[in-house]
């Protein structure tokens, strides 16, 4: 059994040997996002405000929201190579993107028993981009949406909604289920004899779930708390530049020599495993600054969570990205992220 995500990354941040987390930098950084909870720009409902994401009252949301968390891995693009574009979207977006235009084009990409049955033909079709570039790991992909159609069909009356209903309110429940039902969402390591997990997918579907519907509804979890951060290539970079997170020296310049990161190796686990112990470390900070100060109108338990500082961190990546490209992101080619 697995460790969970706040438990794996608080042991590996006190064993790692090439990340470190540094309370200057958690500081700086809980300042930034208090900063943005009292001038509204950071808020639970920007989901929605993403035009190729469902509506809540789109009663496809779920179903449309879990093909995408099922799919949402490695779109970054090899150093010199051409980056895959849909409707001149790049990245998760374009992603994005493709599948909305085969939902607008009548396939119903939302349906378990319609792509349980996908084929690679299908695939390239529904993902090809706006040149020659295709989307990376596809045959992944295929696979992965297979897997997972397969076992909403069997066990949950072929719906992601049954799933989260069996959970009773309980994102931790729900975390666990997901995980334990569908292989590929099962992000773990091993790390210094431990089995530890990251569970970035996993846990990003039940943040956008909770995102999308505004925590009510389908997305209320009375355990919301319980998610931590999503951890993934990017997030990790807007840390190490506000400074809440270092590197090695090694370890920086293999990222900067653009040396790939093999999945599951030391280096890699650190990276991500302290990006969650990082975004922890702000979130308890960012919850310190309201509690002293009551004239803020923030609630400390209510207002700021790892999902809400997740959605900060990467949107600040999008909005600064060329003052973010001094700092390296590690390259890893799998489908946990």
């Amino acid at each position: 059994m697995a460790l969970m995500p706040k438990e794996s990354a608080k042991l590996v941040a006190g064993l790692a040997k090439d990340v470190f987390v540094e309370q200057a930098g958690v500081k700086k950084l809980a300042l930034a996002v208090l900063n943005g909870l009292k001038t509204g720009k950071i808020r639970p409902g920007n989901f929605s405000q993403i035009k190729y994401h469902p509506r809540p009252d789109d009663p496809r949301a779920a179903d449309w929201i879990f093909v995408l968390d099922t799919l949402n891995f490695s779109f970054w693009t090899e150093t010199g190579t051409k980056k895959w574009r849909v409707n001149k979207e790049t990245g998760y977006f374009a992603f994005c993107a493709a599948v909305k235009r085969a939902i607008d084009a009548g396939k119903p990409m939302w349906d378990p028993k319609y792509y349980s049955q996908i084929t690679l033909q299908d695939a390239e079709t529904i993902f090809r981009g706006d040149d020659e570039v295709g989307i990376p790991l596809i045959h992944e992909r295929v696979k992965g949406l297979q897997e997972a159609g397969k076992v909403l069909l069997d066990k949950y009356h072929g719906t992601f909604v049954e799933c989260i209903k069996s959970c009773g309110g309980s994102a931790e429940k729900l975390l666990q289920l997901i995980v334990r039902e569908f292989e590929s969402y099962r992000d773990e390591a091993d790390y210094e004899g431990h089995r530890i997990s990251i569970y970035k997918r996993a846990q990003i579907l039940i943040g956008d779930i909770w995102a999308c519907y505004e925590g009510r509804g389908l997305g209320e979890f009375h355990d919301i708390d319980s998610i931590a951060m999503f951890a993934d290539y990017r997030i990790p970079q807007v840390l190490v530049y506000y400074g809440a997170m270092r590197y090695s020296d090694s370890l920086m310049s293999k990222l900067r020599s653009d040396e790939p990161l093999k999945q599951g190796s030391r280096e890699e686990v650190e990276i991500r495993a302290c990006s969650i112990e990082a975004v922890e470390q702000v979130c308890d900070e960012v919850r310190r600054l309201i509690k002293a100060d009551s004239k803020l109108g923030l609630n400390p338990s209510k207002d700021v969570n790892a999902i809400i500082i997740d959605h900060y961190l990467w949107d600040y990546r999008r909005e600064y990205a060329e003052e973010l490209e001094s700092i390296p992101f590690h390259k890893t080619r799998t489908i946990y992220y």
